[in-house]
C-alpha cells in the first residue's frame, strides 16, 4: 500500500519551503493533492456546533483559503459584480488579498489591488465564480495572488506589495475568465494566463521577472492549475495538462522533455495529481472526458509506453483525491465516484443529495478518512474514505445562502471554509 502521506509531506517541503507540517500553503495544500495527516477535525457543524469563529469579507470570492503559521489568507473582490442586475462600473472593481488571524478570524490587513482595465464584464459565466477564483500561495516569506488581466503580484507577511507583473489582457472567446491558482518552485512562480494572454509564466519570486514563458494558443482551453513533481534524477518537472496532451516541462527553462496524448479533446480544468511518479490527469468537458494515469519522468513521446490506463470517468471541474490506492472525486452535477488507480476498476458510482444543476466547484478534501466535499448551496457532505459509498454527516450553515465555491483548508485541527459572505473556522471546540 503507498504511503501517500508521506510522500506528500516530504514533497511539500522539498518543492514549497521549510513551513510547518500543519501549513497549508497554496492550491489543495501540500502537494496540491487536496490530503491531510490532520486528525481531531469535526465531522459535524453548524452555527451553534463546532464553529470557532466566523469573519465577514469585503466581498465575494471563488478562491480557496490558504494557512501559514497562525495567519490564513483569502482574496476576494468588491466595488463592482455584486449584484447581477445592478453590477455597477468595472472600473470600480478591486481584489483583496486579506490575512486573517487563525485565533479569533481578526482582519490583521487587507490589501487592496485595483482593477487594471480593460476587465471582462459581469455576465454570463462571471457571474457563477466572479473576479478572485484564484487562490492565493506562500513560500513562508512572501504571498502570491493572480489576478487576471491585473496581473501576478507578491506581498510581504505584512501587506506590503512587492512587485506586480502583467500576463495580458486579452479574453477567450467563451469569457470564462480565468481560475488556475499560482504554484511555486524554489525560485519561480508559475502561473497559467490562459485567458489574459493563452501563455504559461514562470516569474522569478524574487522581482516578478518572466524567466520563460510557453505559448499555449494552439492547445485549446485550459483552466487547470499546474503542478510539480520529483524526477528519478533528483530534480523536478513541472506537469501541465491541456486539451488532448499532458505535458512534462523543465521548470527551469519551459523545455518540453516529455508528452502524452490523452484523447481528452475538450476543456481541461481538474488538475492533475501527483503520487509515486505517476500523475493522474481528469478534465473534459460535455463533448469529450476522461481520466488516465501517465507516468512520469519521460522523454518525447511517452504515449505507447508510459500511460498505464485510461477511464472515460469524468472528473470535472473539481479534482481528486487519492488514498490508500483508491482515488474519489464528485463531479459538478454530485457523483461520487471510488476507482482503485493500480486497475482502473470503479469501486462505486452513487448521487450526492444535491439540489443545484451545477452543484459543485470546489474540490474534495480528504483527512481522518474522510472526504470534506463542499457543495455551491447545499452544504458540506461528508463521506466516508473507503471503497463502498457512505455519507457520514451533511453540514449546512443555514443562515449563510450564498455561494460556497472554495475547496476547504486543513491546519493544527481545524478546517477553514469560505462562503461569498463569510470566512468559517470550524474546529471540535470544547
Amino acid at each position: 500500500m503507498r504511503n501517500a502521506l508521506s510522500w506528500t509531506v516530504v514533497l511539500a517541503v522539498t518543492l514549497i519551503g521549510t513551513a510547518g507540517a500543519a501549513d497549508w500553503m497554496g492550491f489543495r495544500g501540500p502537494g496540491a493533492r487536496g490530503v491531510s495527516d490532520e486528525t481531531g477535525l469535526p465531522l459535524t457543524w453548524s452555527e451553534t456546533e463546532n464553529l470557532t469563529w466566523k469573519t465577514a469579507l469585503p466581498g465575494p470570492g471563488s478562491s480557496s483559503p490558504i494557512v501559514l503559521g497562525e495567519k490564513v489568507f483569502v482574496t476576494c473582490y468588491s466595488g463592482y459584480g455584486l449584484d447581477p442586475n445592478k453590477p455597477g462600473d468595472p472600473n470600480e472593481l478591486k481584489r483583496h488579498l486579506l490575512c486573517l488571524s487563525v485565533t479569533d478570524g481578526a482582519v490583521l490587513w487587507d490589501a487592496k489591488v485595483p482593477v487594471v482595465p480593460p476587465e471582462d464584464r459581469y455576465r454570463g459565466f462571471f457571474r457563477e465564480h466572479g473576479y478572485a477564483s484564484q487562490t492565493p500561495v506562500t513560500d513562508g516569506k512572501r504571498v502570491y495572488v493572480f489576478f487576471g488581466k491585473t496581473g501576478t503580484l507578491a506581498f510581504d507577511l505584512k501587506g506590503n506589495q512587492l512587485w506586480k507583473t502583467h500576463l495580458g489582457s486579452g479574453s477567450d472567446k467563451k469569457r470564462w475568465g480565468s481560475a488556475a491558482s499560482p504554484v511555486l518552485s524554489d525560485d519561480m512562480v508559475f502561473v497559467n494566463a490562459w485567458d489574459e494572454s493563452k501563455t504559461l509564466f514562470a516569474l522569478d519570486k524574487k522581482t516578478g521577472r518572466v524567466m520563460w514563458k510557453k505559448n499555449l494558443k494552439g492547445t485549446g482551453l485550459s483552466f487547470t492549475t499546474p503542478v510539480l513533481a520529483p524526477r528519478g534524477d533528483g530534480g523536478s518537472e513541472l506537469i501541465v495538462s491541456v486539451p488532448s496532451q499532458v505535458w512534462g516541462l523543465d521548470p527551469a527553462t519551459g523545455e518540453q522533455l516529455w508528452f502524452a496524448r490523452t484523447g481528452i479533446n475538450d476543456d481541461m480544468i481538474p488538475t492533475p495529481v501527483i503520487l509515486e511518479g505517476v500523475a493522474y490527469v481528469h478534465g473534459g468537458g460535455p463533448r469529450q472526458h476522461g481520466s488516465l494515469a501517465v507516468r512520469t519522468g519521460g522523454t518525447g513521446d511517452v504515449t505507447e509506453t508510459h500511460i498505464l490506463w485510461s477511464s472515460k470517468r469524468v472528473v470535472s471541474p473539481p479534482s481528486p483525491v487519492i488514498v490508500d490506492d483508491l482515488m474519489y472525486w464528485v463531479d459538478c452535477y454530485g457523483n461520487a465516484c471510488c476507482l482503485e488507480t493500480e486497475t482502473a476498476k470503479v469501486r462505486y458510482g452513487q448521487k450526492v443529495p444535491v439540489t443545484e444543476k451545477f452543484a459543485i466547484y470546489a474540490s474534495a478534501v480528504a483527512a481522518e478518512g474522510r472526504l470534506y466535499v463542499v457543495t455551491r448551496k447545499d452544504g458540506t457532505f461528508v463521506l466516508a474514505a473507503r471503497p463502498e459509498f457512505e455519507i457520514l454527516a451533511h453540514n449546512k450553515i443555514a443562515s449563510d445562502e450564498t455561494d460556497f465555491n472554495g475547496s476547504p483548508a486543513v491546519s493544527k485541527g481545524r478546517l477553514f471554509l469560505r462562503s461569498n459572505r463569510f470566512l468559517y473556522c470550524l474546529s471540535q471546540t470544547p
